[in-house]
């Protein structure tokens, strides 16, 4: 009852505020206008003369005023709406927030798929991801030309074997994401991985069995995250870009030492490009046991493709 009645009361009051207002904003331009002969006096004699024809009709004084009064709101409104913005944009920029890329919007893409290869030219990229297929596989992902030029990449993806894969997969409301098709993604992306390594790259990759949280990119001073929201394709949310800042602190610092510890976890096996292991190693980094990953990409490739082919011609007849 207490926080009902005290609800009721700040409604009360921010209504009589907005009503103050507008008293206050109609009778300053009511004073205006009404005090526009003697300030039309100083400014020329020649308006007077015209001031004289107009001053007796009533229509033209409160013309006048309506016209000072809507000026007078709308100024102050766009004050306000700056003093507001300025606030956040302080409040963004001490959190290292420099760039939202919304999820809708393919010239925002493009053009935040050139910022990313220009950040990432020639330097260490960091990945955490589902499948990583869309990000750096396709040859139109953001990343695919930034891994190929890259100095070294660590790259994180879910394991599609895991519990949580089944789970994501399944809570996705899209027909064509289910758990052979993330299986057949994350194999692609091995293999794109393995391509990378055997031209010398110094890649590696490991595989975590949780459900995935935020899609991560590090390209030097800029951190790109997206959420993988519970029900959602990656690709329907918005990505945020945080920049390091030696100066002030800011989030940037908080996604990266999220990154590395989980990267160091010895929960999480990293991926032999070579042998098609997990090897699990133990908090001094020393190797503890190997085991065999089910990788088959020729026959389920394969597989999915005569699929998709079937699907496609029964499409089209």
């Amino acid at each position: 009852m207490k926080e009902s009645a005290l609800r009721d009361l700040r409604s009360f009051f921010r209504g009589a505020a907005n009503v103050l207002y507008h008293i206050v904003v109609v009778t300053l331009s009511g004073a205006i206008a009404l005090s526009l002969p003697l300030v039309a006096g100083f400014l020329a004699e020649d308006f007077m003369v015209y001031w004289n024809q107009i001053k007796s009709e009533e229509v033209v004084l409160v013309s006048i005023e309506i016209g000072v009064a809507l000026f007078l709101i709308l100024g102050f409104n766009y004050i306000g709406r700056s003093i507001g913005d300025r606030k956040i944009a302080r409040i963004a920029a001490g959190a290292g927030l420099v760039q939202c890329v919304p999820a809708k919007g393919r010239l925002t893409r493009k053009r935040a798929k050139k910022t990313k290869e220009k950040q990432g030219m020639a330097r260490s990229v960091v990945v955490l991801g589902a499948t990583g297929y869309r990000t750096f596989v396709d040859a139109e992902g953001e990343l695919h030309k930034v891994l190929r030029d890259c100095l070294e990449a660590k790259i994180m993806l879910m394991n599609p074997y895991s519990e949580a894969a089944q789970v994501r997969a399944r809570a996705i409301l899209h027909p064509d994401v289910t758990p052979l098709r993330l299986r057949e993604e994350v194999t692609q992306s091995i293999e794109f991985l393995k391509q990378l390594k055997a031209a010398h790259k110094n890649v590696k990759l490991k595989l975590y069995s949780d459900l995935p949280l935020m899609k991560l990119i590090i390209l030097g001073d800029y951190i790109w995250l997206q959420h993988y929201h519970a029900n959602l394709d990656v690709e329907m949310t918005s990505e945020y870009v945080f920049q390091h800042n030696q100066d002030t602190p800011s989030l940037y610092t908080l996604f990266y030492q999220y990154f590395v510890e989980r990267w160091e976890s010895p929960e999480i096996p990293e991926y032999d490009l070579e042998t098609d292991e997990l090897v699990y190693p133990k908090n001094g980094g020393n190797e503890v046991r190997r085991e065999k990953f089910c990788l088959d990409l020729p026959d389920r490739v394969a597989q999915v493709g005569k699929s998709r082919a079937y699907e496609q011609e029964a499409a089209r007849s």
